[in-house]
């Protein structure tokens, strides 16, 4: 209803029930689905059909609900249960439009406000919020004062820290996967909630960094940046992620040595490794990351690099394998490289010139080693030398860079 409002592409309808039960459901061929709450599934369509519902709070959490469905249960006291006003339209098969509490004109206000105190009681509605802000915020919308200000309170009194990792996890990775995951982490931090949640990535505000290479100074604000950048180059998850958590080492320089964070790049790999184990990031997003992480700062020197430093990194960026990820991982080098104010624009052809290394080292013929009487680790470090002389030899090829 809400995208349909706004002119979106609609890609399935959920449907309320009102006036029936669990049992005349499935006398009708509807079969149920719903673990915590009557939800069944069209005959034909397979479209979703909930029973109308009430929901009461008995504990702390977002698990922590009495569901209560009823034939007498009201379709206006379904809809008030949700979260947002935007959130609490709904529409007849006919197309007549049902809105008991001003969705729609907040929906042309391009507000985010509650329906009702009751969006106190489930911590979800905070990441949530924050997933809505990603997924709108180039539209223009924004996050009510009233709702704000409750977010903040559920944050104080404690309810965010009953989200489990799994939900987090969830939430993020459908952020991760929005126009504008960055107004995700600002929303997040508005509240609060940040600082709960992702504790990692809050620490990196107030983290100052050189003003000649970052005139935006701050390092959180420099990791958003990047996200931003990297939603702009691609649409990969897992290029976002890393180019979010590329920069967690600077959160543990010592003070006395800021603006600089040397050693960073291997500094922020136990902070990584602590936060997908704790969110149980999938090994996809954290190989990358972990890849990102180390090698960046070599990816932004390469022309400066010598060709077995080249050839080493790229062998342990998987470069040689069937499968790899370097177009990913140079893809999130680039947005660290543009994540930076003002410098949006600027080129980047470290990755060409890595690319063009990469295929070359790949390309050389290895049998001679192979069918040679040499064993063991000697294989490797005869394939090594020879991946080595290509790289030299791709590099010395190219036209000489002018000085910027």
């Amino acid at each position: 209803m809400r995208d349909q409002l706004l002119g979106l592409p609609v890609t399935e309808r959920d449907w309320v029930v009102v006036g029936e039960t669990a049992e005349s459901m499935v006398q009708q061929g509807f079969r149920p689905v719903g673990k915590d709450f009557p939800v069944f599934l069209h005959p034909k369509t397979h479209e979703e059909y909930a029973l109308a519902r009430t929901e009461r709070k008995t504990a702390p959490g977002y698990k922590g609900f009495i569901v209560h469905a009823a034939p007498e249960v009201s379709l206006e006291q379904d809809l008030i249960r949700r979260d947002l006003t935007i959130n609490a339209m709904a529409m007849t098969p006919k197309g007549r439009l049902i809105d008991p509490y001003g969705g729609q004109a907040d929906l042309e206000r391009r507000i985010f406000r509650h329906i009702s105190p009751a969006f106190a009681e489930d911590p979800v509605r905070i990441l949530r919020v924050a997933r809505f802000a990603a997924r709108y915020a180039h539209l223009g919308f924004t996050v009510a004062e009233e709702t704000r200000a409750l977010m903040q309170a559920m944050v104080a009194a404690g309810e965010a820290d009953h989200l489990v990792s799994e939900r987090v996890w969830a939430e993020l990775f459908k952020a991760l996967n929005e126009k504008s995951p960055s107004a995700f982490f600002y929303n997040l931090k508005e509240c609060a909630a940040l600082a709960i949640l992702f504790p990692e990535i809050n620490g990196l505000f107030g983290v100052p960094q050189p003003e000649k290479y970052h005139p935006e100074i701050d390092t959180g604000l420099h990791t958003l940046l990047c996200l931003e950048q990297a939603a702009l180059l691609s649409s990969s998850p897992e290029v976002r992620f890393a180019a979010l958590v590329h920069d967690l080492g600077k959160g543990a320089s010592p003070k006395a040595n800021w603006p600089h964070h040397y050693g960073h790049e291997t500094q922020g790999l136990p902070i990584l490794e602590q936060l997908c184990q704790r969110l149980r990031v999938p090994n996809a997003f954290k190989t990358l990351a972990m890849q990102v992480m180390q090698y960046h700062t070599h990816c932004h020197r390469v022309f400066e690099l010598r060709a077995s430093t080249i050839t080493d990194m790229l062998a342990a960026l998987g470069a040689f394998k069937p499968t790899h990820k370097l177009a990913e991982f140079l893809l999130a080098c680039e947005a660290d490289a543009k994540g930076r104010t003002g410098l949006e624009q600027v080129p980047y052809p470290q990755a060409e010139l890595l690319l063009g290394a990469a295929k070359a080292a790949a390309a050389v013929d290895t049998s001679v080693i192979l069918h040679s009487e040499l064993k063991g680790a000697h294989i490797g470090e005869a394939i090594r030398r020879l991946r080595i002389k290509a790289v030299a030899e791709f590099i010395q090829a190219q036209p000489a860079r002018a000085e910027s």
